[in-house]
Formats: C-alpha cells, structure tokens, sequence
C-alpha cells in the first residue's frame, strides 16, 4: 500500500486546516487508517484513525477540535483540524493497516510526512 499525504502549512493559533492521504495498492490488506504525529522533542502520537467501517478513534489531546473522515470511494483519508494550538505544531504522517475487532490499531504502512506549524 502506498500513502500520499498533502496539506499541511503554516497557520496562525486558531486556525484550521485540512490533510488528505490517498492510498493505492493493496487497498484489500487494510481496514483502517489513520495519522500519527511527532512534535519537536516530542514522542510520536497517534492522533486519530478511522475503520473503513467508519468508527474513529481520536488521542484526548485533540478530541473535539480534529475530525476525521474518509472517501473509501477514493481511498482516501481527511483529518480536519481546527481550534489549532501552538503545541500541534509537528510532522503528521499518514499510516494504514489494521483493527482486530474492538482491538487497537496496526500500522503497516507510512506515508511521507507533512509539516504542521500553529505559530503567530
């Protein structure tokens, strides 16, 4: 499977944007997708993934400020930020793989990253 990711940018605290990731290939081996993020001197966090069932799971440092949704007739994902803060400020990447049941999810498979900057 193959990701590529678009949309990041500058925006000011507040703000709002919008990443997308595409998949192609193996669409067959995945049933879930979802975005990862890695702040300066920060660990990498698992920001939100959807099932291509449609249930989301979000991280407690985004819920109700970041949505995502999915196209499965384009393979692709959409990850809505908004309420943007200074501390969301990272590299988010696309992932995709798999959820077992209610169990957690599976990368398999990265797309390149794109950067996020909340400054003002």
């Amino acid at each position: 499977v193959q990701l590529q990711a678009s949309g990041g940018g500058f925006v000011q605290p507040g703000g709002s944007l919008r990443l997308s990731c595409a998949a192609s290939g193996s669409i067959s081996t995945i049933n879930a997708m979802g975005w990862y993020r890695q702040g300066p001197g920060k660990q990498r966090e698992l920001v939100a993934t959807i099932t291509f069932a449609g249930r989301t799971n979000y991280a407690n440092s985004v819920k109700g400020r970041f949505t995502i949704s999915r196209d499965n007739a384009k393979n692709t994902v959409y990850l809505q930020l908004s309420s943007l803060k200074p501390e969301d400020t990272a590299v988010y990447y696309c992932t995709a793989g798999r959820v077992y049941g209610l169990g957690p999810f599976q990368s398999d498979y990265w797309g390149q990253g794109t950067q996020v900057t909340v400054s003002s």
